[in-house]
């Protein structure tokens, strides 16, 4: 009788780079101005007269543009990642199909060419997932000690128009983000009775010259396409949740996207506020009557600022 596989090994987190390594404070400034940037962040983008109804295709049209954005605003904050100017002569740089996409890089002779890497994302908060949709499939040991994956929620300054604004962001270790998400794909399928094996892939360094599917894993069966869909396997759970509870023009980020999923299927005008909020307190049957009345408050809040802009 053939022996029972062995269970994966459960990962944890590494921390980074060696504290005694050259680039650690690189590392930890890096990260620092990471969380920063959404209060730095600047673009050129703006949007106006766009209709409500159609709120969640933002993601796929501005998406790139905004991940260019925020490169440009790393770039523009190198008193905080570099202040004694030891890294004068490195940028980011984004590299389309490449892993990471974003790269501190330098072509100057004599010096280490890429010192760590930022697989960057953007999620748009109310997008009517109501969660990030991205795929991370690369394999983890084409992940370096100090890559990171960065994840960037945005939303309009004036919610259906103006220029897009960076919510907190969530940061990560790349290489334990692709370590979990194996963990959970085999887990998962070896409880379901179902072939968990994932087939590696051929590429297995940092900073491939590659294009990012040469260096992904996949799952030998995956009828469902969802091998690499990070919100599925708990990492971004915490962060989900609490960008939910931030505030857009002072209303959570959960009473827009419950709204506008409610509006979008169900009513297009908005003198039908009734039926809209009584939809959308169906939807919260875990909170109390006193949240529930906040809520509808909100809601009636959220209808008259959309009336100024509702084409």
């Amino acid at each position: 009788m053939p022996l029972n596989p062995l269970p994966p090994i459960i990962p944890t987190k590494t921390g980074g780079p060696s504290h005694a390594g050259p680039h650690r404070k690189l590392y930890d400034n890096v990260i620092k101005t990471l969380h920063a940037l959404p209060e730095e962040f600047k673009t050129s983008l703006r949007i106006s007269d766009f209709r409500a109804t159609d709120i969640f295709t933002l993601n796929s049209a501005l998406g790139a543009s905004i991940e260019d954005a925020v490169v440009n605003g790393l770039n523009g904050l190198r008193e905080v990642w570099d202040a004694d100017g030891q890294y004068a002569l490195y940028r980011f740089e984004r590299q389309a199909q490449a892993f990471p996409d974003v790269r501190l890089v330098t072509e100057a002779p004599d010096e280490i060419p890429v010192i760590m890497g930022i697989e960057l994302k953007g999620w748009f908060a109310l997008s009517k997932e109501g969660e990030p949709t991205f795929r991370y499939a690369i394999t983890p040991n084409a992940c370096a000690d100090a890559d990171l994956l960065v994840v960037y929620p945005w939303v309009l300054s004036d919610v259906v128009a103006g220029s897009p604004k960076l919510l907190r962001p969530f940061v990560g270790e790349a290489r334990y983000a692709a370590e979990l998400r194996n963990y959970y794909w085999q887990t998962m399928r070896m409880e379901r009775g179902g072939n968990g094996k994932i087939i590696s892939a051929l590429h297995q360094t940092p900073y491939p010259a590659i294009k990012t599917d040469q260096c992904s894993d996949r799952a030998e069966e995956d009828g469902g396409g969802n091998f690499g869909r990070v919100a599925r396997y708990g990492l971004l759970d915490e962060f989900v949740k609490s960008t939910e509870r931030q505030e857009v023009s002072g209303i959570p980020v959960r009473a827009w996207l419950t709204f506008f999923k409610i509006f979008s299927d169900n009513a297009r005008n908005l003198d039908s506020m009734d039926f809209i909020i009584e939809n959308a307190l169906r939807q919260y049957g875990d909170i109390g009557n006193e949240q529930k009345i906040a809520l509808a408050e909100a809601f009636e809040r959220i209808a008259e600022i959309l009336r100024g802009y509702i084409v």
